[in-house]
């Protein structure tokens, strides 16, 4: 892990100050702390191998912990009681000396650490960084021991009340076994790894009446005729060039956390981030650019990690419905044995492409936000060597996230197409739900 404090105190001393000693606890915070909060949980995915939807879970969580604090200390914004499924009324503390922007940071935090795997170890260094930078910028000891107090009380009752979502439960299912029927999904090389999270439509959702509220068109049927239409999907697939752009789209929008390379007798995992992860940066790329306030920057970004979520269930649970064959197994069967794909094929069902829902519904979220030609440059990927891309809009980014699977040769175009639906009216969703209280009450 990067040692953060330079940094941090940069970003923390471009804040404006009270002058008044007794009103410390009124010092602000740069927006710019969420970012690298969510940066440093996606690090801790990477090294823990996150898989994407439970990812997201994490990211909703902790954003979900520093906008309570937000909400109770700054009337523009609402707390999500009333909003989302089951979400409790948070109890304020009884805490006098704190700086609400420092506890929103710190609830998150502790959220992360309790939830992520490796979070207590890896999250550590971060938060000690922030917590002296805000002592060498002048921050009392009292007002930091008042705001870390603060952040545990908050953090406690969103654990709580993600300990209710059932995700726990889980491994009390039957392990999940491929169906082994014609057209049906199979474990893929060069991993042949088991299916990811096969129940992820048994936990609770944040704001979707049910996993299965948004069931898209069935898939294509499977033939294996060559007149039919899924024969014909399947020569698209097998059929397209993978021009030199379309591999450099491909690539870039892959984060297959799963991913493998074969080095000599060993297969090597390869570090990269998930697809809620891009857009998880993509939305701090954004409101690093408008310059959003603190308590928008959390709003925002607690409102993108909802829609990851619920996007993902929301495809879940119709990956394991329709549970149709990759490209990969599809065509080496019915076409050519030696037919390899540009990408990895991830370990997962193919119907719908996660990629086109949760990029369309993170778009649409975004956009609500920003506007329809928030112009910006994806810098996301560079850290793994990924030259940086330009997009007119997110929902321009959107489409080309959810084309990338089609030029890596992991999806088929109607798992796409109706992926981008689905993400489509899961964004809407979302964003009419949180309009109720958070969005209205946040002056946009």
């Amino acid at each position: 892990m990067v040692k953060f404090s330079n940094l941090l105190l940069g970003m923390l001393m471009a804040v404006s100050f009270v002058a008044c000693k007794k009103n410390e606890s009124k010092k602000e915070i740069s927006p710019s702390v969420i970012g690298q909060i969510t940066m440093q949980m996606t690090d801790v995915m990477v090294h823990d191998v996150t898989n994407p939807p439970l990812g997201a879970r994490f990211y909703a969580y902790a954003c979900l912990a520093g906008y309570e604090v937000v909400a109770l200390n700054d009337k523009q914004y609402a707390g999500m009681h009333g909003v989302l499924n089951d979400f409790p009324e948070i109890e304020k503390p009884k805490i006098e000396e704190y700086s609400y922007q420092l506890a929103a940071a710190l609830a998150m935090l502790e959220t992360a650490k309790k939830m992520q795997p490796s979070g207590g170890v890896l999250l550590k260094t971060y938060q000690q960084s922030l917590i002296d930078s805000c002592k060498k910028i002048g921050f009392d000891e009292a007002v930091i021991a008042g705001s870390q107090e603060y952040a545990l009380a908050i953090s406690k009752q969103i654990l709580k009340y993600a300990k209710a979502d059932r995700y726990n439960k889980i491994s009390n299912f039957p392990r999940y076994e491929p169906h082994g029927g014609p057209g049906t999904w199979y474990p893929t090389p060069p991993g042949y790894f088991p299916p990811v999270e096969p129940y992820f439509k048994t936990v609770r959702p944040f704001t979707l009446d049910s996993s299965g509220q948004f069931k898209p068109a069935p898939p294509i049927a499977f033939s294996e005729s060559k007149d039919s239409e899924f024969f014909k999907l399947m020569k698209r697939n097998y059929d397209d060039t993978k021009e030199q752009e379309h591999r450099v789209i491909a690539a870039f929008w892959d984060c297959n956390p799963f991913a493998l390379e074969n080095k000599g007798h060993l297969l090597v995992g390869m570090k990269k981030i998930s697809p809620g992860a891009h857009w998880m940066g993509i939305t701090d790329i954004a409101c690093l650019k408008a310059k959003t306030d603190f308590g928008k920057t959390l709003l925002i970004n607690t409102s993108v990690a909802i829609g990851l979520m619920d996007g993902f269930m929301a495809c879940w649970d119709e990956k394991y419905r329709s549970n149709r064959i990759r490209p990969e197994t599809a065509i080496r069967k019915y076409i050519d044995p030696t037919w390899k794909p540009f990408l990895q094929t991830p370990p997962f069902p193919e119907y719908l492409s996660g990629h086109s829902v949760i990029s369309t519904a993170a778009a649409v979220i975004l956009t609500h936000y920003f506007g329809d030609n928030f112009s910006y440059i994806d810098t996301v990927e560079e850290r793994f060597n990924l030259k940086a891309r330009p997009f007119k809009s997110f929902i321009a980014a959107s489409e080309e996230s959810g084309m990338s699977r089609f030029y890596g040769g992991i999806h088929f175009m109607d798992a796409i197409e109706n992926g981008q639906k689905q993400g489509q009216q899961v964004g809407e969703w979302v964003i009419s739900k949180l309009g109720n209280k958070a969005v209205a009450a946040s002056g946009k």
